[in-house]
């Protein structure tokens, strides 16, 4: 009886052993494709997010480019006066079509800065006109493109501020901070537009037009300016409550 029973034990003994193992294995076979599925749901997932910022970052991109190219749009250059004039007079029109398409508040900005936006379009079409200074007339002109989109975004904070805020709050500060800096830089490059035109060896038509655009660059920086200091000098209900106190000191 004892020799069946040992027998039987140690094969039921090896039978437990090969179960467990073959769990363990189920186990772990289990176990490694559960980890695969996680992986592969963190590289989706980190793919996806990568995804999501490069869309997020050519979205931008693409923004910040409609922005420049709603200014300049395909800007060429021309090759007499008479072209330069007419691509001038072109422009004015796309202009006047595409503020049809914006809000109230946007036409309003966008008039008051017209004459910035004409003057890049003016100095970039006579690059190749403007003799020994084309080039960095143009640089000047696209640096006035640039602060010209900044301070048209800059001015739509204004004027959309309602009358509610702006008697208790008082005037959209940074946003006439962030005009007041562009302006001190367009300072410096009236200055330099001033004194390329000098020494221009080009036609004297050609020196008038570009004094021209200056003069209206100036204009409308003297304007911005106006609207810097009514903004930062708006200082509503609360600003006036807490000048009291100032004084009370």
């Amino acid at each position: 009886m004892k020799k069946i029973i040992i027998p039987l034990l140690v094969f039921a003994l090896f039978g437990s052993v090969i179960v467990a193992a073959d769990l363990k294995e189920v186990q772990d076979t289990g176990t490694m494709v559960e980890n695969s599925k996680k992986g592969q749901e963190i590289n989706q997932s980190q793919q996806t997010q990568t995804e999501q910022k490069t869309q997020n970052k050519e979205g931008e991109q693409k923004e910040v480019s409609d922005q420049q190219n709603f200014i300049l749009g395909n800007q060429e250059k021309a090759r007499t006066m008479n072209e330069a004039k007419e691509m001038i007079q072109q422009k004015k029109q796309e202009m006047t079509q595409e503020m049809q398409e914006l809000s109230n508040v946007q036409q309003k900005v966008y008039q008051n800065q017209n004459k910035v936006r004409e003057a890049v379009h003016t100095l970039l079409s006579l690059e190749d006109l403007a003799t020994g200074i084309g080039p960095q007339v143009s640089q000047i002109a696209h640096e006035f493109n640039n602060s010209v989109q900044a301070t048209i975004t800059a001015e739509e904070k204004i004027q959309k501020r309602n009358a509610f805020v702006r008697f208790f709050i008082g005037g959209e500060k940074n946003a006439a901070e962030d005009i007041e800096q562009e302006w001190n830089q367009n300072q410096q490059r009236v200055k330099e537009l001033k004194q390329l035109k000098e020494e221009c060896t080009c036609g004297e038509e050609i020196k008038i037009m570009i004094q021209e655009q200056v003069q209206n660059m100036e204009q409308e920086q003297e304007r911005l300016q106006q609207l810097t200091n009514k903004e930062k000098n708006t200082n509503g209900l609360f600003g006036w409550i807490k000048s009291l106190f100032k004084r009370g000191r």
